[in-house]
């Protein structure tokens, strides 16, 4: 196999010689281009496994260049030269498709390590991931085939990506599949809960610390963000994060270096985020809860997993998979699901999403008996949106109540669009499929 070429897009000669020289004691293949044009000429003709282009250009911007390479070479990976603290152009850059920035002044060992990772991407040898086609991510509903599309799509890229959606959906696990399916797999995947750590450790947890630099340092620390060199740092709840602690991990992402607690200098690093909540982000943002400039820097890429009341038709193929599972967890032949379960199952609202369904049939696994669960092992009533309660005392009360609020808001939302569902879904923060599936099951007509 030939040796990897980069297509370097610059007209300055300095800038073109430092990045060749670089380039060349990684035993890759430099190629120059002083304009957009030479550019597209070049990218037209020969193979190129990564394109790295400045911003100024004598015939125009660098992120037309971002945008046609979308477009005519979408197989290259492009990473953009900023200049220093330009963070606003690097993420749109990121945005239009980018697989990464580099600032000026270049820092050689960071773009060693951009450009090593970028040519993974195209590296016949490295096989490449399939997971997010395999059996852990469940479901063949479209909106779960537009999911498993999007993890395929950002996983080329090194932008941020912040994955929202409900408590239970398995924002976690997309976060995984988006690492393993990219070049940083064989790196680190460090999953960090905001929400977990006490704010007064927060900053150690994170960054480290030097040994004495305050009461109880008695060694050395690495934080978690150091340990995800080289892989993935993916920040679960950040919406937890206390407003100091937002402060500094906007610097994390501006110059790609840690300070620990009790270091002069600041320590390169070479992670690619990945963040995740069941909040609104922009909602705390508009609060004064969250700070702007790190929502616009975490949400260059926004990915948004569905609820599992949205996509019921994937229900028998999650309920038998978690059966199995259980099973072999349990060391039992996992217990037949009735067709009264499963059609108690298919209509229920699911609050808890996909782990509430596991908790319900592990429940329901010590509950039946002759091998098959029926519909009063799981003891499900019928539950509206946002119930978190399907037994006890004063549940169904509860849950008449809350479908008439839901019947109402739902009305209400038809009313002030006319009766066009897809725009009072949209109004109601739900996919088109969500709301006629509870408009027949509240009897909406």
């Amino acid at each position: 196999m030939p040796n990897p070429a980069v297509l370097i897009v610059d007209d300055e000669p300095d800038i073109c010689e430092l990045l060749s020289i670089t380039l060349e004691r990684m035993s890759l293949v430099p190629r120059v281009a002083g304009s957009i044009g030479a550019a597209q000429r070049l990218l037209k003709a020969e193979r190129f496994d990564l394109c790295l282009t400045d911003m100024r250009l004598p015939d125009g911007d660098g992120l037309d260049l971002v945008k046609w390479i979308q477009q005519y070479s979408a197989s290259v990976p492009v990473a953009v030269i900023t200049a220093h603290g330009n963070m606003e152009t690097a993420v749109r850059a990121l945005k239009l498709g980018a697989f990464d920035f580099v600032s000026k002044p270049l820092d050689l060992p960071n773009l060693r390590k951009l450009v090593a990772t970028a040519i993974k991407l195209s590296d016949p040898g490295d096989g490449g991931d399939t997971s997010v086609f395999g059996p852990r991510l469940l479901g063949s509903s479209v909106a779960m085939q537009h999911l498993r599309e999007m993890i395929a799509r950002v996983a080329r890229s090194q932008a941020p990506v912040h994955v929202y959606g409900e408590s239970g959906t398995g924002k976690e696990l997309v976060a995984k599949l988006i690492h393993e399916s990219g070049p940083r797999r064989g790196g680190p995947f460090v999953p960090v809960n905001c929400g977990a750590i006490p704010t007064e450790l927060m900053e150690s947890e994170l960054f480290g610390h030097k040994r004495g630099s305050f009461t109880g340092a008695v060694i050395d620390k690495k934080g978690l963000i150091q340990s995800a060199e080289g892989g993935t740092l993916f920040l679960d709840e950040i919406a937890d994060l206390p407003l100091h602690m937002q402060v500094k991990l906007l610097r994390v992402i501006q110059e790609k270096a840690v300070r620990p607690i009790g270091e002069q200098s600041e320590v390169s690093i070479d992670v690619r985020l990945l963040s995740a909540t069941h909040k609104n982000l922009a909602q705390l943002v508009a609060e004064g809860k969250f700070r702007e400039d790190l929502f616009y820097r975490v949400n260059v890429i926004e990915m948004r997993v569905p609820s599992l009341r949205e996509r019921p038709e994937d229900v028998p193929e999650l309920a038998d998979a978690v059966l199995r599972r259980l099973g072999r967890r349990m060391k039992i032949s996992p217990p037949m699901l009735g067709r009264d379960a499963l059609a108690a199952l298919e209509t229920y609202a699911f609050p808890g999403n996909v782990r509430e369904l596991e908790n319900i049939l592990e429940r329901a696994i010590t509950m039946s008996t002759g091998g098959e669960i029926r519909a009063s092992d799981i003891q499900l009533r019928p539950s509206p949106l946002g119930s978190n309660s399907t037994s006890g005392p004063g549940a169904a009360p509860l849950g008449d109540h809350l479908e008439d609020v839901e019947r109402e808001a739902i009305l209400k939302a038809l009313e002030q669009t006319r009766y066009n569902k897809t725009a009072a879904a949209k109004m109601l923060g739900m996919s088109f499929r969500a709301l006629r599936y509870r408009i027949k099951k509240l009897g909406i007509e």
